[in-house]
């Protein structure tokens, strides 16, 4: 296993795996894959890792700046999917960690989940890299016609915005 910067040659295995998350109803609201414009532009360039195991990735994070008022530049929201085949391994975790690392590097002091409550291997993958629950949103939105709730977490760094 091998964790490493993102690559645009990566999209194609990173929307296959999104996708599985999109299928599987715990993971996202989203319902359609985004093109790669759309995804470069949506996520911050400098916290973009995959996980590779024979050169093929088989799990991906990133971060999305929550707000482009200047106030909030340091505050990023956690993006992590694994593949159904590898998930249960301890990537989430390993992979988790690293893009925290990644975050502090980049000069972000809080990172927020919003993760659906049912997404328990989620939440715990969070709490074990420092993530606290801090509420629920009730009825955030609809999936498939159902009210969801989005379990709230956040992480604020040891190292960055102490001052």
């Amino acid at each position: 296993m091998k964790i490493r910067a993102f690559t645009s040659a990566d999209y194609p295995r990173v929307q296959a795996i999104y996708q599985q998350g999109i299928e599987g109803g715990h993971a996202t609201f989203e319902t359609k894959i985004k093109t790669w414009e759309a995804w470069d532009k949506a996520s911050a360039k400098s916290a973009r890792l995959v996980v590779t195991t024979q050169d093929e990735v088989v799990a991906w994070a990133c971060l999305s700046d929550v707000s482009n008022r200047c106030v909030y530049e340091g505050v990023g929201e956690t993006s992590l999917y694994i593949d159904n085949a590898f998930q249960g391994q301890g990537i989430g975790l390993k992979l988790l960690n690293a893009l925290v690392e990644a975050s502090e590097q980049a000069g972000y002091w809080t990172l927020q989940a919003r993760i659906f409550p049912e997404n328990i291997g989620s939440i715990i993958i969070h709490e074990k890299a420092g993530f606290e629950k801090f509420g629920i949103q009730k009825r955030l939105g609809k999936l498939q016609g159902q009210w969801r709730d989005v379990q709230l977490m956040e992480r604020r760094s040891l190292i960055v915005g102490m001052d």
